[in-house]
């Protein structure tokens, strides 16, 4: 079994070329999908979070934007949130590539949006990296998470540079053109994979 690394920054696209791998065949292990789960009411990682910032959870239920606050701009506090959601997304992480090796899947891909900062691209044959210019991805993280630019811009500045990312890549997939240019990018990529 060979794993394909995928990452990106926020706003990147890198949901939209997973949706499209997934369609194409290749098992994807969402590591969003995982933090969602683990912080939904009754989630693994939900107790701990709730000692760290008490106001961050009412009801049983995480607020997003009050864990958000929380942390941005407080890299200790961003840290001991990581310490509580890292070993719980290895955990599950290790049950998919487990279970898939034991089914011979050819390829599977690990979507983490901190590849490179958790170290995961090591586990990876090859690592694909999704970009957009920079002015696409304000646009669209301003866009999807309702707020000013501005506040796009310090959310996004709170991650792993871009350029450090693409450094770091096999491949690139570029989707600050069209939908359809993206898919002929990731349809040829799938083709090398699999020649």
């Amino acid at each position: 079994m060979k794993i394909l690394g995928l990452t990106g920054g926020m706003g990147m696209g890198k949901s939209t070329v997973a949706n499209m791998l997934r369609r194409a065949g290749l098992p994807v292990f969402d590591a969003d999908a995982v933090v969602h789960r683990l912080q939904a009411p009754g989630g693994e990682a939900l107790p701990a979070i709730a000692h760290l910032v008490p106001e961050a959870v009412k009801d049983g239920r995480l607020e997003r934007g009050v864990l958000r606050q929380a942390v941005l701009g407080h890299p200790a506090m961003l840290k001991k949130l990581e310490a509580i959601m890292h070993p719980l997304v290895r955990k599950a992480r290790g049950q998919f590539l487990q279970q898939h090796c034991q089914l011979g899947t050819p390829w599977v891909v690990l979507d983490i949006p901190l590849l490179f900062e958790t170290g995961a691209q090591r586990l990876c044959n090859r690592v694909v990296v999704v970009s957009a210019p920079a002015w696409v991805q304000r646009r669209r993280v301003a866009q999807r998470r309702h707020m000013p630019p501005a506040q796009a811009r310090r959310l996004i500045a709170c991650q792993m540079p871009n350029a450090r990312r693409v450094q770091g890549a096999d491949v690139v997939i570029h989707t600050g053109l069209s939908m359809k240019e993206t898919e002929r990018q990731v349809r040829r990529f799938i083709r090398s994979l699999r020649a």
